[in-house]
């Protein structure tokens, strides 16, 4: 099927290429910062439409495939942000990243959406498309960054995320999207308004029964807003140091408990500033502190979070273990860093070192909470294989996603990620979005992006487990695997029962 795609009579017109495009990018616009989820259904429901209308399984693939490009393109564009930080070094790649980026992933769509066409039936690109979603989240160690379903992040049906993750808040937007193309328009119109209402109810009397708990724990998150071309400059790194050691001093309505800055918020390397951890302790005033910064260890350096006490002593040490590829590392890096060719925010040409793995830290006064380093949010496996804690806690640099979509699509999967678990999440940005989130994905206190300030709140308390967070995705995934098996067998049958002599 491959080779036959990319024959010219295997691709579909430009125009209706062009109309798959259009399709795909109003699907993103159901991402953050825009939310406009029935803007994203209808687009998804034009995919469905274009495919249904496809007589071949090639002519399906290029339909998945310029969708998405066209939804990819509209929904990473910050893609092109972290390349403008350094525009003399970087800014050539820019486009080529979002259009590499773009077209790659757009053909794990083209995949499901070709071989769906092979089975036949909407039933079929439901199934293989989620899937495709959930592939994405893994191969090449994962980006599940703008996933489909996330176009509920800050929405009622969000609390779906509670019982299946985002998988089924994916499976749900689809499904909803196929129902006006199938056979009978108007019985797929109800049952898409049917499965649109009944999730939303849903989701509405989980939030309505609800309400925010706190406990008695109350939490300062620093917001220095060093923009990322001045961050690392000495003439302005002491600067920002000294802005986040202010923040740090400024009195408290309430007594605090913890104080978290955000990542590499320290532009020293942490095992060698100790007159600087100290000054930063002596800033908290007997308050422990958690600051990010980089250690520099034998295997390189390591994007750390480090909790200090009054003393400015290090009492628990977390490394970040999912790095950012071409961000914090390169494949082959020492070797293409003689090229010029290095990592974006790598220290090194072979970039970050990467931690021994996920684990929790004891935090004064709140108890067990699993520390995140910026993208390591973004991955539900990040939670697997560890007790419960009280407590997410996320400290990232967005200064390099831009201002206007990266750093609120990091905030509504921060939302996600809190249902999905059923657990309070704090997230301390150097430029915003900083806030704090409870069990139920409901941002309770925030600041604004590219904002000097600090943000003081209660922490809040956890609910019981979640389903997902017991039970991963393997639910999902079985349950997907068998309704395909079933479709294939069904096909299987009616062409058995087709090709069979009448008597």
């Amino acid at each position: 099927m491959i080779r036959r795609a990319f024959r010219p009579e295997a691709r579909p017109s430009w125009r209706t290429l062009g109309l798959a495009a259009i399709a795909g990018a109003l699907g993103a616009l159901g991402q953050a910062p825009w939310s406009l989820w029935p803007v994203a259904l209808l687009g998804f429901a034009g995919l469905f439409w274009l495919y249904r209308e496809t007589l071949s399984a090639p002519k399906a693939a290029w339909i998945g495939w310029a969708g998405g490009a066209g939804y990819f393109a509209i929904a990473l564009f910050w893609l092109v942000e972290p390349f403008l930080v350094d525009i003399a070094r970087h800014g050539w790649m820019a486009p080529f990243a979002l259009f590499f980026m773009s077209g790659g992933l757009a053909l794990i769509w083209a995949t499901a959406f070709g071989v769906a066409h092979r089975i036949g039936g909407l039933i079929a690109l439901v199934i293989l498309w989620c899937a495709a979603e959930m592939l994405r989240s893994v191969l090449f160690t994962g980006f599940p960054w703008a996933t489909v379903g996330h176009i509920w992040s800050g929405h009622p049906i969000l609390q779906l995320a509670a019982l299946g993750g985002t998988p089924v808040l994916t499976c749900v937007a689809l499904a909803i999207s196929a129902g006006p193309s199938s056979r009978k328009p108007l019985v797929g119109i109800g049952m898409s308004a049917a499965l649109l209402g009944g999730s939303w109810l849903y989701g509405a009397q989980v939030l309505s029964t609800n309400a925010a708990l706190f406990t008695d724990q109350t939490v300062r998150l620093i917001q220095p807003n060093a923009a990322q071309h001045l961050k690392w400059d000495p003439e302005h790194s002491g600067r920002f140091l000294q802005r986040a050691v202010d923040l740090t001093t400024e009195p408290a309505d309430a007594p605090l408990d913890l104080i978290v800055w955000p990542e590499t918020s320290v532009p020293y390397p942490l095992n060698g500033a100790p007159a600087v951890l100290e000054a930063i302790a002596k800033a908290g005033r007997g308050t422990s502190v958690i600051v990010g910064g980089n250690d520099r260890i034998e295997d390189g350096w390591r994007n750390t979070l480090t909790l200090l006490d009054q003393n400015g002593q290090r009492t628990q040490t977390y490394h970040k273990y999912h790095l950012v590829p071409f961000g914090e590392y390169i494949p082959f890096g020492e070797a293409l860093s003689k090229l010029g060719i290095r990592g974006l925010a790598s220290r090194d040409g072979g970039g970050f070192s990467k931690g021994p793995g996920p684990q929790l830290m004891d935090l004064p006064g709140i108890g067990p909470a699993l520390p995140l380093i910026c993208y390591e949010l973004i991955f539900p496996r990040s939670f697997r294989g560890l007790d419960r804690p009280n407590l997410l806690l996320q400290i990232t640099n967005d200064a390099w996603f831009g201002n206007i979509s990266g750093p609120y699509q990091h905030l509504a999967q921060a939302q996600v990620r809190a249902v999905e678990q059923g657990l309070p999440l704090i997230r301390a940005a150097n430029t915003g979005v900083s806030a704090v989130i409870d069990p139920w994905g409901r941002v309770l206190a925030q600041t604004q992006l590219n904002e000097v300030a600090f943000l003081d709140a209660k922490v809040p308390a956890p609910t019981d487990a979640t389903l997902y967070s017991r039970v991963d995705d393997w639910p999902m995934r079985g349950g997907l695997a068998v309704l395909l098996l079933w479709l294939i067998i069904a096909r299987r049958r009616v062409s058995i029962d087709q090709t069979a002599p009448h008597r």
